[in-house]
Protein backbone atom coordinates (compact mmCIF):
# COMPACT_ATOMS: atom_id res chain seq x y z
CA UNK A 1 0.00 0.00 0.00
CA UNK A 2 1.14 3.16 -0.85
CA UNK A 3 1.29 6.14 1.43
CA UNK A 4 0.55 9.90 0.86
CA UNK A 5 -0.07 13.77 2.53
CA UNK A 6 -3.31 15.06 2.08
CA UNK A 7 -2.89 18.92 3.30
CA UNK A 8 -4.61 22.52 2.97
CA UNK A 9 -3.65 25.32 4.63
CA UNK A 10 -5.78 26.08 7.32
CA UNK A 11 -6.49 29.04 9.71
CA UNK A 12 -8.27 29.14 12.63
CA UNK A 13 -7.92 32.76 14.18
CA UNK A 14 -7.73 35.98 12.27
CA UNK A 15 -4.54 36.43 14.02
CA UNK A 16 -2.33 34.15 11.98
CA UNK A 17 -0.49 35.40 9.14
CA UNK A 18 -1.71 34.06 6.01
CA UNK A 19 2.44 33.88 4.43
CA UNK A 20 3.50 31.88 7.52
CA UNK A 21 0.77 29.31 7.35
CA UNK A 22 1.14 28.83 3.80
CA UNK A 23 5.27 28.68 4.10
CA UNK A 24 4.44 25.72 7.02
CA UNK A 25 2.08 24.27 4.33
CA UNK A 26 4.95 24.16 2.03
CA UNK A 27 7.29 23.02 4.70
CA UNK A 28 4.97 19.82 5.30
CA UNK A 29 5.04 18.76 1.79
CA UNK A 30 9.11 19.68 1.32
CA UNK A 31 9.52 16.89 4.46
CA UNK A 32 6.75 14.62 2.96
CA UNK A 33 8.56 14.76 -0.29
CA UNK A 34 11.84 13.57 1.40
CA UNK A 35 10.59 11.07 3.19
CA UNK A 36 9.74 9.66 0.31
CA UNK A 37 5.52 9.38 0.34
CA UNK A 38 3.55 8.43 -3.08
CA UNK A 39 1.56 11.79 -3.75
CA UNK A 40 0.80 15.38 -2.35
CA UNK A 41 -2.43 15.85 -2.54
CA UNK A 42 -4.37 19.13 -1.95
CA UNK A 43 -8.39 20.62 -3.13
CA UNK A 44 -10.74 23.14 -3.73
CA UNK A 45 -12.68 25.04 -1.16
CA UNK A 46 -14.38 28.60 -2.09
CA UNK A 47 -14.28 31.63 0.90
CA UNK A 48 -13.38 29.27 3.39
CA UNK A 49 -10.58 30.17 6.39
CA UNK A 50 -11.22 26.51 7.58
CA UNK A 51 -9.93 24.95 4.14
CA UNK A 52 -7.96 27.75 1.97
CA UNK A 53 -7.74 26.38 -1.19
CA UNK A 54 -8.75 28.18 -3.91
CA UNK A 55 -7.65 26.70 -6.93
CA UNK A 56 -4.88 23.32 -6.38
CA UNK A 57 -3.42 23.52 -9.76
CA UNK A 58 -1.71 26.99 -8.01
CA UNK A 59 -0.57 24.80 -5.19
CA UNK A 60 0.76 22.15 -7.04
CA UNK A 61 2.70 24.25 -9.26
CA UNK A 62 4.63 25.57 -6.09
CA UNK A 63 4.93 22.23 -4.52
CA UNK A 64 6.21 20.52 -7.71
CA UNK A 65 9.12 23.47 -7.32
CA UNK A 66 9.58 22.94 -4.04
CA UNK A 67 9.83 18.77 -4.53
CA UNK A 68 11.36 16.45 -6.61
CA UNK A 69 9.58 12.98 -6.42
CA UNK A 70 5.88 12.90 -4.99
CA UNK A 71 2.89 12.55 -7.40
CA UNK A 72 0.76 16.00 -6.95
CA UNK A 73 -3.00 15.19 -6.51
CA UNK A 74 -5.96 17.37 -6.51
CA UNK A 75 -8.08 15.99 -3.50
CA UNK A 76 -10.36 17.05 -5.56
CA UNK A 77 -11.46 19.60 -8.15
CA UNK A 78 -14.90 20.57 -7.69
CA UNK A 79 -16.94 19.44 -11.19
CA UNK A 80 -19.37 21.58 -11.04
CA UNK A 81 -17.66 25.30 -10.37
CA UNK A 82 -15.16 24.14 -13.82
CA UNK A 83 -16.58 24.29 -17.32
CA UNK A 84 -14.76 20.40 -19.79
CA UNK A 85 -12.36 22.83 -21.99
CA UNK A 86 -10.99 25.16 -18.93
CA UNK A 87 -10.52 22.08 -17.06
CA UNK A 88 -9.19 19.63 -19.23
CA UNK A 89 -6.36 22.54 -20.43
CA UNK A 90 -5.58 23.81 -16.98
CA UNK A 91 -4.76 20.32 -15.55
CA UNK A 92 -2.77 18.97 -18.83
CA UNK A 93 -0.93 22.93 -18.34
CA UNK A 94 -0.19 21.72 -14.64
CA UNK A 95 0.73 18.03 -15.95
CA UNK A 96 3.05 19.53 -18.27
CA UNK A 97 4.86 22.33 -15.91
CA UNK A 98 5.59 19.39 -13.04
CA UNK A 99 6.33 17.06 -15.39
CA UNK A 100 3.80 14.16 -15.46
CA UNK A 101 3.33 14.27 -11.64
CA UNK A 102 -0.29 15.30 -12.09
CA UNK A 103 -3.11 12.72 -10.49
CA UNK A 104 -6.55 14.10 -11.12
CA UNK A 105 -8.97 13.79 -8.06
CA UNK A 106 -12.50 15.14 -9.10
CA UNK A 107 -15.71 15.28 -6.65
CA UNK A 108 -19.34 17.32 -6.42
CA UNK A 109 -18.80 18.97 -3.95
CA UNK A 110 -19.83 18.84 -0.54
CA UNK A 111 -20.07 22.25 1.53
CA UNK A 112 -23.89 24.22 0.39
CA UNK A 113 -21.49 27.32 1.74
CA UNK A 114 -19.87 27.40 -1.82
CA UNK A 115 -22.62 25.95 -3.82
CA UNK A 116 -25.17 29.06 -2.67
CA UNK A 117 -22.12 31.77 -3.39
CA UNK A 118 -20.60 30.01 -6.64
CA UNK A 119 -23.69 28.41 -8.15
CA UNK A 120 -26.79 29.72 -6.17
CA UNK A 121 -29.68 26.57 -6.40
CA UNK A 122 -27.23 23.94 -6.90
CA UNK A 123 -28.13 20.95 -5.24
CA UNK A 124 -25.89 17.77 -4.17
CA UNK A 125 -27.80 15.47 -7.34
CA UNK A 126 -26.95 18.25 -9.95
CA UNK A 127 -23.30 18.74 -8.77
CA UNK A 128 -23.28 14.42 -9.10
CA UNK A 129 -24.90 14.64 -12.59
CA UNK A 130 -22.45 17.63 -13.40
CA UNK A 131 -19.87 15.18 -12.81
CA UNK A 132 -21.07 12.26 -14.15
CA UNK A 133 -20.85 14.92 -17.75
CA UNK A 134 -17.67 16.42 -17.05
CA UNK A 135 -15.03 13.52 -16.76
CA UNK A 136 -16.24 11.81 -20.47
CA UNK A 137 -15.50 15.33 -21.77
CA UNK A 138 -12.38 16.08 -20.22
CA UNK A 139 -10.96 12.92 -21.42
CA UNK A 140 -12.58 13.02 -24.83
CA UNK A 141 -10.78 16.82 -25.18
CA UNK A 142 -7.23 15.50 -24.29
CA UNK A 143 -7.68 12.94 -27.29
CA UNK A 144 -9.00 16.43 -29.65
CA UNK A 145 -11.27 17.29 -31.99
CA UNK A 146 -14.01 16.66 -29.57
CA UNK A 147 -17.69 18.49 -29.83
CA UNK A 148 -20.09 18.24 -27.54
CA UNK A 149 -23.69 18.36 -26.66
CA UNK A 150 -24.89 17.79 -23.48
CA UNK A 151 -27.51 18.68 -20.23
CA UNK A 152 -24.67 21.43 -18.58
CA UNK A 153 -22.43 22.40 -21.40
CA UNK A 154 -22.23 22.56 -25.15
CA UNK A 155 -19.32 23.62 -27.35
CA UNK A 156 -18.21 22.90 -30.94
CA UNK A 157 -15.22 20.86 -32.05
CA UNK A 158 -12.01 21.44 -29.37
CA UNK A 159 -8.82 20.14 -28.14
CA UNK A 160 -7.48 20.33 -25.46
CA UNK A 161 -4.43 23.07 -25.50
CA UNK A 162 -2.07 21.93 -24.45
CA UNK A 163 -2.48 18.45 -24.02
CA UNK A 164 -0.95 16.63 -20.68
CA UNK A 165 2.50 15.05 -20.87
CA UNK A 166 0.82 11.54 -19.84
CA UNK A 167 -0.24 9.32 -22.29
CA UNK A 168 -3.23 9.07 -22.81
CA UNK A 169 -3.83 10.91 -19.52
CA UNK A 170 -2.96 11.46 -16.54
CA UNK A 171 -4.81 9.06 -13.89
CA UNK A 172 -7.85 10.32 -12.61
CA UNK A 173 -10.07 9.82 -9.15
CA UNK A 174 -13.34 9.71 -8.23
CA UNK A 175 -14.65 10.69 -4.60
CA UNK A 176 -16.91 7.82 -3.95
CA UNK A 177 -19.64 7.07 -1.41
CA UNK A 178 -22.46 5.67 -2.59
CA UNK A 179 -22.47 2.17 -5.20
CA UNK A 180 -23.46 4.30 -7.95
CA UNK A 181 -20.67 6.58 -7.66
CA UNK A 182 -18.52 3.58 -7.64
CA UNK A 183 -19.91 2.71 -10.52
CA UNK A 184 -19.79 5.54 -12.27
CA UNK A 185 -16.36 5.54 -11.65
CA UNK A 186 -15.08 1.98 -12.75
CA UNK A 187 -17.21 2.31 -15.87
CA UNK A 188 -15.36 5.39 -16.77
CA UNK A 189 -12.03 3.87 -15.83
CA UNK A 190 -11.32 5.96 -13.04
CA UNK A 191 -9.26 5.22 -9.61
CA UNK A 192 -11.51 6.32 -6.66
CA UNK A 193 -11.03 8.31 -3.66
CA UNK A 194 -13.06 7.44 -0.08
CA UNK A 195 -13.24 9.39 2.64
CA UNK A 196 -15.08 7.82 5.40
CA UNK A 197 -14.39 11.12 7.98
CA UNK A 198 -14.94 10.04 11.62
CA UNK A 199 -16.55 6.59 10.93
CA UNK A 200 -15.24 3.42 12.16
CA UNK A 201 -13.92 0.43 10.80
CA UNK A 202 -17.50 -1.06 9.15
CA UNK A 203 -17.96 2.28 7.10
CA UNK A 204 -14.18 1.65 6.05
CA UNK A 205 -15.06 -1.96 4.97
CA UNK A 206 -18.03 -1.09 3.31
CA UNK A 207 -16.41 1.72 0.50
CA UNK A 208 -14.14 -0.76 -0.52
CA UNK A 209 -16.66 -3.56 -0.51
CA UNK A 210 -18.10 -0.87 -3.04
CA UNK A 211 -15.69 -0.64 -5.32
CA UNK A 212 -14.89 -4.08 -5.49
CA UNK A 213 -18.35 -5.12 -6.39
CA UNK A 214 -18.17 -2.31 -8.77
CA UNK A 215 -14.48 -3.75 -10.76
CA UNK A 216 -16.34 -7.38 -10.86
CA UNK A 217 -19.46 -6.23 -12.39
CA UNK A 218 -18.25 -3.81 -14.81
CA UNK A 219 -14.77 -5.85 -15.46
CA UNK A 220 -12.70 -2.41 -16.33
CA UNK A 221 -9.70 -2.85 -18.86
CA UNK A 222 -6.97 -1.59 -16.68
CA UNK A 223 -6.54 -1.92 -13.34
CA UNK A 224 -7.94 0.63 -10.59
CA UNK A 225 -7.16 1.33 -7.15
CA UNK A 226 -9.22 2.79 -3.96
CA UNK A 227 -7.51 5.12 -1.76
CA UNK A 228 -8.76 5.90 1.75
CA UNK A 229 -8.08 9.29 3.12
CA UNK A 230 -8.35 9.39 6.68
CA UNK A 231 -7.07 11.82 9.71
CA UNK A 232 -4.24 10.36 11.80
CA UNK A 233 -1.53 11.89 14.03
CA UNK A 234 0.95 9.76 15.40
CA UNK A 235 1.65 9.84 19.21
CA UNK A 236 4.82 9.63 21.35
CA UNK A 237 2.70 7.98 23.83
CA UNK A 238 -1.26 7.42 25.25
CA UNK A 239 -0.72 11.05 27.04
CA UNK A 240 0.20 12.48 23.22
CA UNK A 241 -2.54 10.59 21.45
CA UNK A 242 -5.14 11.76 23.59
CA UNK A 243 -4.36 15.31 23.01
CA UNK A 244 -4.41 14.47 19.42
CA UNK A 245 -7.93 12.67 19.83
CA UNK A 246 -9.34 16.12 21.56
CA UNK A 247 -7.63 18.05 18.74
CA UNK A 248 -9.12 16.51 16.11
CA UNK A 249 -12.81 16.20 18.08
CA UNK A 250 -12.79 20.02 17.70
CA UNK A 251 -11.85 20.03 14.58
CA UNK A 252 -14.64 17.77 13.15
CA UNK A 253 -17.00 19.79 15.32
CA UNK A 254 -16.08 22.60 12.82
CA UNK A 255 -16.20 20.44 10.23
CA UNK A 256 -19.53 19.54 11.27
CA UNK A 257 -20.40 23.72 11.77
CA UNK A 258 -19.45 24.40 8.12
CA UNK A 259 -20.99 21.70 6.10
CA UNK A 260 -24.36 22.23 8.24
CA UNK A 261 -24.00 26.16 6.85
CA UNK A 262 -26.03 27.15 9.69
CA UNK A 263 -23.59 29.08 11.51
CA UNK A 264 -22.71 33.04 11.03
CA UNK A 265 -19.28 33.76 8.80
CA UNK A 266 -17.22 36.97 9.56
CA UNK A 267 -14.17 37.75 7.07
CA UNK A 268 -13.73 33.35 6.28
CA UNK A 269 -14.21 32.51 9.56
CA UNK A 270 -17.03 30.74 11.49
CA UNK A 271 -18.35 32.02 13.95
CA UNK A 272 -16.39 30.26 17.40
CA UNK A 273 -18.19 27.27 19.31
CA UNK A 274 -18.20 27.03 22.69
CA UNK A 275 -17.17 24.29 24.93
CA UNK A 276 -20.40 24.08 26.20
CA UNK A 277 -21.79 23.28 22.32
CA UNK A 278 -19.26 21.28 21.29
CA UNK A 279 -20.05 19.09 24.66
CA UNK A 280 -23.65 19.30 23.95
CA UNK A 281 -23.11 17.55 20.30
CA UNK A 282 -22.84 13.81 21.08
CA UNK A 283 -22.49 13.38 17.22
CA UNK A 284 -18.78 13.69 17.63
CA UNK A 285 -16.52 13.09 20.77
CA UNK A 286 -12.78 12.70 21.52
CA UNK A 287 -13.30 8.69 22.46
CA UNK A 288 -14.83 8.12 18.79
CA UNK A 289 -11.72 9.78 17.17
CA UNK A 290 -9.04 8.05 19.27
CA UNK A 291 -10.83 4.92 18.28
CA UNK A 292 -11.93 5.75 14.76
CA UNK A 293 -9.07 7.23 13.07
CA UNK A 294 -5.39 6.32 12.74
CA UNK A 295 -4.43 8.00 15.75
CA UNK A 296 -1.35 6.11 18.15
CA UNK A 297 1.83 5.45 18.72
CA UNK A 298 3.91 4.14 15.77
CA UNK A 299 2.99 0.35 15.72
CA UNK A 300 -1.02 1.17 16.17
CA UNK A 301 -1.13 3.29 13.68
CA UNK A 302 1.36 0.78 11.26
CA UNK A 303 -1.33 -1.98 12.55
CA UNK A 304 -3.93 0.06 11.37
CA UNK A 305 -2.74 0.60 8.39
CA UNK A 306 -1.99 -2.77 7.81
CA UNK A 307 -5.54 -3.79 8.32
CA UNK A 308 -6.65 -1.59 5.63
CA UNK A 309 -4.22 -2.56 3.18
CA UNK A 310 -5.86 -6.55 3.95
CA UNK A 311 -8.99 -4.49 2.97
CA UNK A 312 -7.99 -4.07 -0.23
CA UNK A 313 -6.72 -0.14 -0.07
CA UNK A 314 -4.05 0.61 -2.67
CA UNK A 315 -3.00 4.11 -1.02
CA UNK A 316 -3.33 5.19 2.49
CA UNK A 317 -3.15 8.99 2.14
CA UNK A 318 -2.71 11.04 5.55
CA UNK A 319 -4.94 13.83 6.24
CA UNK A 320 -2.86 16.37 8.23
CA UNK A 321 -5.19 19.16 8.35
CA UNK A 322 -6.67 19.50 12.15
CA UNK A 323 -6.36 22.62 13.63
CA UNK A 324 -2.95 21.72 15.61
CA UNK A 325 -0.02 23.75 15.60
CA UNK A 326 2.67 23.50 12.94
CA UNK A 327 5.02 22.12 15.72
CA UNK A 328 2.91 19.32 16.66
CA UNK A 329 1.68 18.85 12.95
CA UNK A 330 5.68 18.28 12.11
CA UNK A 331 6.32 15.88 14.92
CA UNK A 332 3.76 13.60 13.85
CA UNK A 333 4.66 13.82 9.86
CA UNK A 334 8.40 12.84 11.14
CA UNK A 335 7.14 9.92 13.09
CA UNK A 336 5.29 8.86 10.48
CA UNK A 337 8.12 9.14 7.88
CA UNK A 338 10.52 7.59 10.29
CA UNK A 339 8.86 4.70 11.85
CA UNK A 340 5.73 3.99 10.02
CA UNK A 341 6.32 4.27 5.97
CA UNK A 342 8.98 1.74 6.51
CA UNK A 343 6.52 -0.97 6.98
CA UNK A 344 5.03 0.08 3.58
CA UNK A 345 8.46 -0.40 1.37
Amino acid sequence: MKLSLFIHMERTTPDEPQEQLYEQMMELCEIADRGGVHTIWTGEHHGMNFTIAPNPFINLVDIAHRTQHARLGTGTVIAPFHHPVRLAGEAAMTDLITNGRLELGIARGAYSYEYERLMPGLTAWDAGQRMRELIPAVKKLWQGDYAHQGEYWSFPATTSAPQPKQQPHPPIWVAARDPNSHEFAVKNGCNVQVTPLHQGEEEIVRLVTCFKDACREHAPQQPLKIMLLQHGYVAEDEADAQQAAQELNRFYHYFGAWFKNERPVSQGLIKPLSDEEMAANSYYNAEMMRNNLAIGTADEVVARLKNYEQMGYAEFALWIDSGMSFARKKASLERFIRHVMPEFH
